[in-house]
């Protein structure tokens, strides 16, 4: 299939939505990437009660707009698409940055009609210098595996199909896998052939924990295991 043209990508308008708990250190730069690859898309900061300055930060960029919701990601999440005037939502984590190929790699995917959605793959580095650095793109082995795109992926989705999905489950953890599992009910669901840049504070703040995160609870919540009890585990995974 050849590239879309010029034309074909403006058929369409995506909104950035991303989701914030005191990201003071992410939050500019994921804005400034997510600007620099889809300069006329709408960007929506979805603040959870941040006590640091994160809705400041945010404002301080042009036609990035803040909206408050109560704390939780699907919460934030939902709350954000409901506010959101694009034809496509794309939900971006914070601590992720867009690749600058995202605008003509969507517009390509949603091309095909047949597409409801879809993410890309990840590409995890260390904020600074540490020994468990080479261990950090296990995390992105999954990403190339899993046809179940997970929120770190900047998952992005039709607004009608969204909304015809009723959105995020609000539960306390595992949404994204949930809402991907729904996604891929309905049509296909496309893993682009680019990374996003994930930050592995995370990993390396708590190795063990993040590593049954991303391996372990998905098992888990498969067999049964509920969101609730997933969280009460793992702590808060925000």
């Amino acid at each position: 299939m050849p590239p879309p043209s010029e034309d074909a990508e403006q058929l369409f308008r995506i909104s950035v939505i991303i989701p914030a708990l005191n990201e003071q250190a992410a939050i500019g730069r994921c804005i400034q990437a997510a600007r620099a690859s889809l300069p006329d898309a709408e960007i929506l900061v979805v603040d959870g009660a941040s006590m640091d300055r994160t809705v400041e930060t945010a404002h301080e960029f042009r036609a990035v707009r803040v909206i408050e919701s109560p704390r939780g990601r699907a919460l934030q999440m939902n709350a954000g698409a409901s506010a959101a005037q694009g034809d496509v939502l794309l939900f971006l984590h914070a601590d992720v940055q867009l690749p600058p190929t995202a605008r003509s790699l969507i517009a390509k995917a949603l091309s095909n009609p047949a597409v409801v959605g879809g993410a890309f793959r990840t590409w995890t580095v260390s904020d600074t210098p540490s020994a468990l650095e080479p261990l950090l793109h296990l995390a992105d082995l999954r990403s190339r595996y899993s046809s179940l795109p997970y929120g770190d992926q900047a998952i992005f989705v039709r607004a009608a199909i969204f909304r015809q999905l009723q959105g995020f489950p609000e539960q306390s953890l595992m949404e994204d896998l949930e809402f991907s599992e729904k996604l891929r009910s309905v049509g296909r669901v496309q893993i682009l052939p680019a990374s996003v840049r994930v930050s592995g504070r995370r990993f390396l703040a708590h190795p063990i924990r993040y590593f049954a995160l991303l391996n372990l609870f998905p098992l888990l919540y498969r067999l049964g295991v509920s969101p609730a009890r997933l969280a009460q585990w793992y702590g808060n995974p925000r």
